[in-house]
């Protein structure tokens, strides 16, 4: 008796269980990701390939660890200014006297420290007292008198710039005291036993991937208690993996040169505490409200006038910290510098994700288009491009950023 076997093709695998499937999904699902946060993530990758083509083009020299500390130390002054300037931007005005006011506040502290003998300690703390005063003073013209803020701006470029060189006499004045140079090339100290690498930086490595990685996991549990849209698993652990392994290269490079400039943590302070204020505090919510839609947030009770005067006040303070860290860099004064760092600013803040019309940016987004700018600038001066061609390739990307603004709103809009 013989018994018939009929033969059964094999069932089809199950969806996102064969090799290719499971990378055809995650492709999709980080294609998917990047459409719904291109404002967010498109300036990141941008980033990311301006590093990996000039790296390429250097033939590696980008990124040699000197190289690397160098591009923190020249552009942290940007960085800085490009904080306060995204507040403006997103509370919808505009500051055009920062890089004035940098070279004034270098000014007043070289006529502290050199001329006066003040401790340095004592001159950092005025300068920053000047700073507020001098922001103050434009915050008060525009939100309580109701001037349009390029006009007052304007005029304290062209304020700051003439006290400036009515203070310094046409003159360069310098050296710096050395606890004041160190603000603006100091290093942290080695401590430790010799393992070829900053046991500093490695530490302090170490300790923000493990702060990255808990408040990425603490976003997504609270966006989803509060029933939110969340990115799909893979999609948060590849943007994960993503940031530590950035985080632990810049480390590595860092560490295995002379260590973290101190100036990089004061800017990572800068970073943490803005990128608070800008997500969590209440003055933060108001800065994105009244640069959103004024008039619904004056119905709403948010006090614009208060709110300007202070984002002013703070751009003012951060500019004189701003001019108290490249003086310190360059280790004199000088009635030249601050030259172009406010439209270096406003391009940092346009780049990394300001819109014209307000109400849209992130501190993480300033920093983004300021290390765009510093790492264009870097790359060409390795690779030995004139400053003409430089110029016109930083304005090509300005007008790019912009014009991916305008498209993506429209986008969005239709």
């Amino acid at each position: 008796m013989s018994t018939d076997v009929t033969a059964k093709s094999p069932a089809p695998a199950p969806p996102g269980k064969s090799g290719s499937a499971a990378d055809g999904n995650l492709l999709q699902l980080v294609l998917a990701g990047l459409r719904r946060n291109m404002r967010q993530y498109g300036m990141l990758i941008a980033l990311g390939l301006i590093v990996a083509l000039f790296a390429v083009w250097t033939d590696g020299d980008l990124l040699l660890p000197r190289n690397v500390s160098n591009l923190v130390l020249q552009n942290s002054y940007i960085l800085i200014l490009a904080i306060g300037m995204m507040m403006v931007i997103i509370a919808g005005h505009i500051d055009l006297s920062v890089g004035s006011l940098t070279a004034f506040v270098g000014a007043f502290a070289a006529v502290l420290t050199v001329n006066h003998g003040v401790p340095w300690p004592v001159a950092l703390i005025l300068c920053l007292v000047m700073g507020a005063v001098a922001g103050s003073m434009q915050g008060f013209l525009i939100a309580y008198l109701g001037i349009p803020s390029f006009i007052v701006t304007l005029a304290g470029m062209l304020l700051f710039r003439g006290l400036t060189e009515i203070l310094l006499q046409g003159q360069t004045i310098g050296p710096f005291p050395n606890g004041l140079q160190n603000l603006g090339n100091g290093f942290l100290p080695a401590v430790g036993p010799n393992t070829n690498y900053h046991n500093i930086t490695l530490l302090l490595g170490i300790v923000l991937i493990a702060a990255v990685v808990w408040q990425e996991f603490r976003d997504r549990r609270r966006q989803q208690e509060f029933a939110l849209d969340v990115p799909p698993t893979r999609l948060f652990l590849l943007k994960l993996t993503a940031l530590v392994a950035a985080i632990l290269v810049m480390t590595m490079l860092l560490a295995s040169y002379k260590g973290a400039p101190i100036i990089l943590i004061v800017l990572g302070a800068l970073v943490v505490g803005y990128g608070y204020v800008m997500r969590n505090a209440v003055f933060g919510r108001h800065i994105y409200a009244i640069g959103g839609n004024l008039p619904a947030a004056k119905l709403s009770g948010v006090k614009d006038k208060k709110v300007s005067f202070y984002v002013f006040l703070n751009m003012g303070v951060l500019a004189a910290l701003a001019g108290l860290v490249v003086a310190a860099r360059l280790n004199a004064a000088s009635p030249k510098a601050g030259d172009g760092f406010e439209l270096e600013a406003i391009a940092s803040s346009f780049i990394g994700g300001a819109s014209m019309s307000g109400g849209v940016g992130t501190i993480l987004g300033a920093i983004i288009g300021g290390l765009v700018l510093g790492v264009l600038n870097n790359g060409m001066n390795l690779l030995s491009v004139g400053t003409d061609w430089q110029q016109v390739i930083k304005g090509l990307a300005l007008l790019a950023a912009v014009g991916f603004d305008v498209w993506n709103k429209r986008k969005s809009g239709s």
